[in-house]
């Protein structure tokens, strides 16, 4: 029997390749003799660069960058084994971990470091960049990051503005013709799954804004900033960013990447799907698992079990989901593809001795779903 299991993290309990292993230890009880290819995955948010440099066998790389604060903090990427692809998570220079609750504040806080990672791959000499925008602490627009490789921004006495969301109120001129020249010469894809646009009530700052710690007043600010950039970007460099699908993602992220060259907004899942080759190993496999920490609604809406049982689907193999918690509203998640889901907690205890038993529990719950197969199927 051929299994692939292609699971995502369980979040603040096991790294994707953890999952995994923990599953095929679990199998492996019952089949010993089976065929297993563990292929971590995610969806472009946490754990991202994690699973994409295990998947290519490459490695970690770390990088003094500045945080939404503008204090100095070590930001950890990746890079593929053949040094041509680069790994990064936003979140690693711009995530709202990095912000204390008492001073998230998306007035002030800027995206700078995530354009310091980009340029740290850029050294390398990497052809692709794979960006996940999940999780940012920011509601700058992406300005920051453009700062970071060259960009810049004058407020009408020729100055260029500071850092935060409120700051691109204050621009006049914009001029790129500083931006790293090797941004020309890179693929760029960015995992994004949201499709909201820059800004107005469904945009940046409205949704996501008050997560940042905005309050309603700071939201109304965000946003009319975010106007202004959208207006000057599209007067000056003749790109109208404001109601692109994704452009609000990421605190408006997403729009001001669409300044780079050779930038391509994808669905997260998706490209991590293509980066590891997740169709090829599923061809051949009788038995697909797949996971993620909470099974819930949501999951359809881009998350790594749906992404995964649509490849499997497309070659009718089974797949089954074990994950670490369901909520009331998992069942959805059978009109897409998950044959069956078994969550592996096994007693009510604790958060943090529950995270801790992860792997045990997912070990426990792999092999009594092996024989529940051995049992109802006859596979042996």
């Amino acid at each position: 029997m051929n299994i692939v299991i292609a699971p995502d993290s369980f979040k603040e309990s096991l790294s994707a390749l953890e999952v995994a292993k923990a599953i095929e230890i679990g199998f492996r009880r019952v089949y010993p003799n089976a065929n297993y290819q563990l292929v971590p995955m995610a969806d472009g948010g946490e754990g991202t660069v994690q699973s994409l440099t295990d998947a290519t066998s490459g490695n970690l790389q770390k990088t003094s960058v500045i945080a939404p604060l503008g204090n100095v903090v070590d930001a950890v990427w990746g890079i593929s084994k053949d040094r041509q692809v680069a790994f990064i998570e936003m979140a690693e220079a711009s995530g709202l971990h990095l912000v204390p609750v008492e001073h998230r504040n998306p007035l002030k806080t800027t995206s700078y470091g995530t354009g310091q990672l980009i340029k740290a791959a850029l050294d390398q000499g990497v052809s692709k960049i794979i960006l996940g925008i999940g999780g940012s602490a920011t509601n700058d627009g992406g300005a920051g990051m453009l700062q970071a490789l060259g960009g810049q921004f004058k407020d009408h006495a020729g100055k260029e503005i500071g850092f935060g969301g409120e700051q691109l109120a204050q621009i006049e001129s914009i001029d790129l013709s500083s931006l790293d020249a090797r941004l020309a010469n890179v693929e760029f894809e960015v995992a994004c799954d949201v499709n909201n646009p820059l800004c107005g009530e469904r945009g940046a700052s409205a949704i996501f804004g008050p997560q940042k710690g905005a309050t309603a007043e700071m939201v109304d600010i965000l946003d009319r900033a975010l106007h202004h950039f959208a207006k000057k970007v599209e007067s000056q460099l003749g790109l109208n960013i404001a109601e692109k699908r994704g452009a609000g993602a990421a605190g408006g992220m997403g729009g001001g990447l669409l300044l780079l060259p050779n930038i391509k907004l994808q669905s997260g899942v998706e490209i991590v799907i293509d980066a590891v080759a997740l169709a090829d190993k599923i061809q051949t496999a009788d038995l697909v698992i797949t996971g993620e920490g909470r099974m819930d609604a949501q999951s359809i809406s881009g998350k790594t079990p749906i992404g995964v049982a649509k490849v499997a689907k497309q070659y009718a193999k089974p797949v089954i989901a074990i994950t670490g918690c369901l909520k009331e509203d998992y069942p959805v998640v059978y009109q897409y593809g998950i044959d069956a889901v078994f969550p592996i907690i096994q007693q009510l205890d604790s958060l943090d001795a529950t995270l801790k038993a992860g792997s045990d529990n997912l070990i426990s719950t792999a092999e009594n779903v092996a024989r529940l197969l051995k049992l109802s199927l006859g596979i042996r």
